[in-house]
C-alpha cells in the first residue's frame, strides 16, 4: 500500500556528503516527541514560553534538513490531550505557535514542496489556530514532497477509543462484518490511516517515555532519546538519530538473513 513512501538516499548537500556510503537506509516517516522547552528556558532564566518561541525555529530547521536527507513523512507531537492541564496563559501562547510558524513559513513550505497535514481532536483547537491551520493545508494539498504533519490535541489512547468506537458503529450498522476484523482493518481507523506507520520515533529532552504518542502505530517503530533539549536540537542531531537507525536490523519479531532486512 505504500511503497511509494520507499526511499534510499544518497549524495551531497551543500557540499557536504549526505547520509551516503555505509548508510544507505533513511526512515520513510519519523515521528518526533519535541520535548524540553521549558527546561531550556529556565536554564537561561527565561520564561517557559520563551522556550517555545525558541522551538518554531527547530521546527523550521527540522523539517528542511527531513527534507533533504529524504524522509518522506515528518510527524511532530505538537499539543497532546494532557498539555490542557497546563496554566492557562502557557495553552494559549501554545495555541498561537501554530499560527505563527504557518504565517512566517507557508511561502517556504509550498517553494519546498512540502504538504502540511494535521491529526488530533481539532474540533478543541481555538478557531483562530484551526484557521491558520487549515488554510496551510489547502494552500499545500497538491505538494508531493515531504509530508509536514501535526499532531494537536492529540492523544494515543483517545485515538485508539474513538476508532473502537466507529469500528462499533459501522458494524451495527451492516458497514462492517465483525468477523473481518483484523490490524489492517483497525489501521484504517486510525487518524494516521493515510500514512505508513513510523519507522523512527525521536523524543528530546532526556525523558524515555511515549507519553500517549501514535501508541497504536509504534509497535514496531525504532525509539532514538536524547538528552538534548529540543530547542537546541539540530541538523547534525537529525543526522545522528537516521544514522543510528539505520545501523539497527528491523526484525519484526522474526529473524533476518545476513543481507537481507525486511522493510
Amino acid at each position: 500500500m505504500f511503497e511509494k513512501f520507499s526511499f534510499i538516499r544518497t549524495g551531497k548537500v551543500g557540499g557536504q556528503e549526505r547520509l551516503a556510503g555505509s548508510l544507505q537506509r533513511v526512515p520513510v516517516h519519523v515521528a518526533i516527541i519535541m520535548d524540553g522547552n521549558g527546561r531550556w528556558a529556565k536554564r537561561r532564566g527565561l520564561p517557559r514560553i520563551a522556550g517555545h518561541r525558541e522551538a518554531l525555529k527547530t521546527v523550521k530547521k527540522v523539517t528542511n534538513e527531513a527534507r533533504r536527507l529524504g524522509i518522506k513523512v515528518l510527524t511532530l507531537f505538537a499539543f497532546s490531550t494532557e498539555n490542557w492541564k497546563r496554566p492557562k496563559t502557557e495553552v494559549e501562547f501554545l495555541m498561537k505557535l501554530p499560527e505563527q510558524f504557518l504565517n512566517s513559513y507557508l511561502a517556504e513550505l509550498i517553494e519546498n514542496n512540502i504538504q502540511v497535514r494535521a491529526m488530533g481532536d481539532l474540533s478543541l483547537i481555538p478557531a483562530h489556530t484551526m484557521k491558520a491551520v487549515n488554510y496551510a493545508i489547502d494552500r499545500t494539498k497538491n505538494n508531493n514532497g515531504l509530508i509536514l504533519n501535526f499532531a494537536l490535541n492529540y492523544g494515543g489512547r483517545s485515538e485508539i477509543v474513538q476508532a473502537v468506537k466507529t469500528v462499533v458503529r459501522d458494524v451495527q450498522s451492516d458497514k462492517l462484518r465483525s468477523d473481518t476484523i483484523d490490524e489492517d482493518v483497525l489501521s484504517k481507523y486510525m487518524m494516521s490511516r493515510a500514512l505508513p506507520d513510523p519507522d523512527l520515533l525521536i523524543r528530546t529532552s532526556g525523558e524515555i517515555r511515549l507519553s500517549n504518542f501514535m501508541l497504536w502505530q509504534l509497535a514496531y517503530t525504532e525509539l532514538f532519546f536524547t538528552d538534548v533539549y529540543w530547542p537546541d536540537f539540530n541538523e547534525g542531531n537529525l543526522q545522528e538519530a537516521v544514522r543510528e537507525f539505520a545501523s539497527r536490523q528491523r526484525r519484526y519479531g522474526g529473524i533476518v538473513e545476513k543481507g537481507s532486512e525486511k522493510r
